[in-house]
C-alpha cells in the first residue's frame, strides 16, 4: 500500500490548498465498530462548513460497495466525533474512474457523499478539453433534471 500512503500525503496537501477553512485532522482515522478495526484514509475539518470531511482513496473504478463503507464511516463520525455545534460529516470518495450510472442510481449526494475521479497523469490537451467539456455538459444536464438552474453560457470552455 505504498501507493496509497504516498498519494494520501499528496492529496492531503492538495485539499489543504483548494479552499480556505480546511484543516487536516487525521490520516488513517481508526474506528472500532463491533470489535472490528476500520480506517478512514483522510479526515479534514472545514471551518466554513462547520463539519468533518471524510476522504477515501480508491484505486480503479468506483464500486457500489464504497457507498456502504462511506455511509458507515459518516454515521460513526457523526455519533462519536461530531461536536455539538457542528453539522453532520460529509464524504468524498476519490476513484481512478467512476461508474456514472451506479453513482447516480445510488443518490449518494442525499447522504452527503460525493464521488470524484482523479487522474494519475494529464491527457493530451485536446483530450483534456473534451473531457472537461463532457463533464460540464453532463453536470448541466444532471442539474437541469433536478430543476437547478445553471448558466447556459459556454464561455467557460473554449471550443
Amino acid at each position: 500500500m505504498i501507493w496509497k500512503r504516498q498519494s494520501s500525503r499528496e492529496l492531503e496537501k492538495f485539499i489543504l490548498e483548494f479552499g480556505k477553512g480546511f484543516a487536516f485532522v487525521e490520516r488513517k482515522k481508526r474506528m472500532i465498530i463491533d470489535g472490528e478495526d476500520f480506517h478512514l484514509d483522510l479526515l479534514f475539518y472545514n471551518r466554513y462548513l462547520k463539519r468533518l470531511v471524510a476522504v477515501e482513496l480508491k484505486q480503479g473504478r468506483f464500486k457500489a460497495e464504497y457507498n456502504g463503507q462511506m455511509k458507515l464511516y459518516l454515521k460513526w463520525l457523526n455519533r462519536y466525533e461530531r461536536q455539538e455545534n457542528e453539522n453532520e460529516p460529509i464524504g468524498l470518495i476519490l476513484c481512478a474512474s467512476g461508474n456514472r450510472e451506479q453513482i447516480e442510481l445510488l443518490e449518494m449526494d442525499r447522504d452527503g457523499i460525493v464521488v470524484a475521479e482523479y487522474w494519475t497523469t494529464l491527457p493530451p490537451k485536446v483530450e483534456f478539453e473534451q473531457k472537461i467539456h463532457a463533464i460540464f455538459t453532463e453536470t448541466r444536464e444532471r442539474l437541469a433534471r433536478r430543476n437547478v438552474l445553471l448558466p447556459v453560457d459556454d464561455t467557460l470552455i473554449d471550443e
